[in-house]
């Protein structure tokens, strides 16, 4: 039997790896258009600024080695340029040469391409760059040697977040162009403004809800009337599955170019199968067809394909979607559904917010760690959530993908047995906390009011009380409307709170003001804690924030 590869890198070196490990007998063939079948993209950010030293260390395998150790037929700077599905041939150039290959199973991981916005003058521009394969990441090396000192970068997802970082490591002055609310796309707003928080402080400057509008002269024209300074731009909009030889082909594609597959990674061809960043498959939680661009499920897939096609019983389950970057010393990570997706979706949801530790907190050296869950507000089945924080985020995230990839519930999270040691983690782990506020919430324990909700809910005539201590408030700032009761002077004041009006209690992280809420609805009164607290609610909105004395 011939199998014909289309496409190396993560799904289709894991598939023809996994082929030759099943069987001797397989003539496997894997035709590439670019230069290196086996490389680390991930990795190119870091390149950039040194961090990864080493050009060699971004070539995962070589032909030659690829030849000698697994028997494969890698054929570099090879591009398929036509699929006859219904002859079992593709068609293929190298170095002007055409060659007409027969296969029994053809297998396509194309991949994704970058998406280069319609912005006047870009095509046209010497110093745009887009940072998707190791002949692009030399070219952007090439002009940096020059000694460059601006850069901007156009698009805040993760590849934009990190060319950020690694370009002000290298010692330029960044802009960081977004034409959203907040960065990083598949986080929620608040949870990516402790990020971008972080990123600010950093010296980048970073401006949302801004568009390019024309590039010319290294200049960026913006939508707001600005222009910016950059000798270096690099456009990271996103990615789109690139499908155009598929579609040709008669290869029945969807949502956005994405290739349509069955269970078994089955395209609309016989005898063809497909993985990686180019198809759709199932959300697990909504049903719906997706593309999820990321390595992990690429590398899952192009194993699972080739044990289909030698005969085992494998299925395409889907994914959920967990993704992590880093932005100079914070990580942000989540899994599942944000909320703006689930919205979409029309399901129902509540979320809470907790702001816990990396580890133990009395143990030197902990730092906070920022966790959102969504879950469904009867059941308490998980939805999705998020983790910031300089320790441990990527920790308390891969535990709740597995919780959610395998359709637990809040109060499965509380009965998690998860390791402890005081460098390590806490008796009571973030994860298990998360679950007992979500469990009180789904039990009426208690009530909560998003961060987004509370000053709407105060014009309407809600009463805000701050119980954190006077020093706090002094330190940290004020919440706008907020009357302040320390927690353990509450129960004395019980008297001069409304009964007739709706309470709504804050703290700092909203563990106090649970404790506050309990208080006040054991003696009657109406009561919704602040979800997240001042934590969150700063984060969101930190020119709301009320400084006394100039702080």
């Amino acid at each position: 039997m011939r199998v014909v590869i289309v496409g190396g890198v993560a799904g289709g070196m894991s598939a023809a790896t996994r082929l030759r490990r099943l069987s001797e007998d397989t003539e496997i063939i894997v035709l590439d258009k670019g230069p290196y079948v086996s490389f680390a993209n991930c990795a190119l950010p870091y390149y950039m600024s040194g961090e990864i030293s080493q050009r060699s260390s971004l070539i995962v395998e070589s032909p030659d080695h690829l030849k000698e150790r697994f028997n494969i037929d890698v054929r570099p700077n090879t591009e398929v340029v036509k699929i006859n599905a219904g002859r079992h041939q593709v068609t293929a150039v190298h170095d002007g040469q055409s060659e007409t290959l027969d296969y029994d199973r053809l297998i396509l991981s194309p991949g994704s391409k970058a998406i280069v916005p319609d912005i006047v003058g870009l095509k046209e521009a010497d110093n745009v760059f887009t940072l998707r394969s190791i002949p692009d990441v030399d070219k952007i090396m090439a002009e940096l040697g020059q000694g460059l000192k601006t850069a901007a970068v156009i698009g805040a997802g993760s590849v934009g977040v990190e060319a950020v970082e690694n370009l002000t490591k290298r010692g330029l002055k960044t802009t960081l162009v977004e034409a959203g609310d907040h960065i990083l796309p598949f986080m929620d707003n608040e949870m990516a403004a402790i990020v971008s928080r972080e990123t600010t402080e950093h010296g980048v400057a970073l401006k949302l809800n801004t568009k390019v509008s024309k590039i010319a002269d290294h200049r960026l024209e913006l939508n707001d009337g600005s222009t910016l300074q950059a000798d270096i731009i690099i456009v990271a909009a996103g990615v789109k599955p690139d499908t155009k030889l598929v579609s040709e082909a008669g290869i029945k594609t969807g949502k956005h170019g994405g290739i349509l597959v069955d269970g078994c990674y089955q395209t609309s061809a016989d005898d063809v199968y497909a993985v990686g960043d180019a198809i759709l498959i199932r959300q697990q939680l909504t049903g719906e067809l997706t593309s999820i661009p990321l390595a992990s499920p690429a590398n899952r897939q192009g194993r699972q394909v080739a044990d289909v096609i030698m005969g085992e019983n494998r299925r395409n389950q889907g994914g959920i979607g967990t993704a992590i970057v880093r932005s100079f010393d914070i990580a942000a990570a989540a899994t599942g559904l944000n909320t703006e997706q689930l919205k979409q979706a029309g399901v129902h949801y509540q979320a809470v917010h907790i702001t816990g530790q990396s580890h133990a907190a009395y143990y030197p050296g902990g730092t906070p760690l920022s966790l959102k869950l969504m879950f469904d507000p009867k059941s308490g089945r998980l939805y999705g959530a998020q983790a910031v924080g300089k320790a441990s985020a990527d920790k308390r995230i891969d535990v709740l993908s597995v919780a959610i990839k395998h359709r637990m519930t809040v109060f499965d999270l509380p009965e998690f047995e998860l390791s402890y040691a005081p460098p390590f983690g806490s008796a009571k782990d973030p994860v298990n906390m998360i679950g007992y506020a979500a469990e009180n919430l789904v039990e009426g324990l208690s009530e909560n009011i998003q961060f987004d909700e509370v000053d709407d809910a105060v014009k309407a005539g809600a009463y805000l009380v701050d119980v954190r201590n006077p020093e706090e408030l002094d330190r940290d700032g004020r919440l706008p409307n907020a009357v302040n009761i320390p927690l353990d002077d509450l129960r004395n004041h019980l008297n001069d709170l409304p009964k007739d009006r709706q309470i709504i209690v804050s703290c700092r992280s909203g563990q106090r003001s649970y404790i506050a809420e309990r208080i006040l609805k054991n003696d009657g009164f109406k009561v919704k804690n602040l979800d997240g607290a001042f934590l969150i609610y700063s984060a969101a909105y930190p020119q709301r924030i009320q400084h006394i004395g100039g702080h």
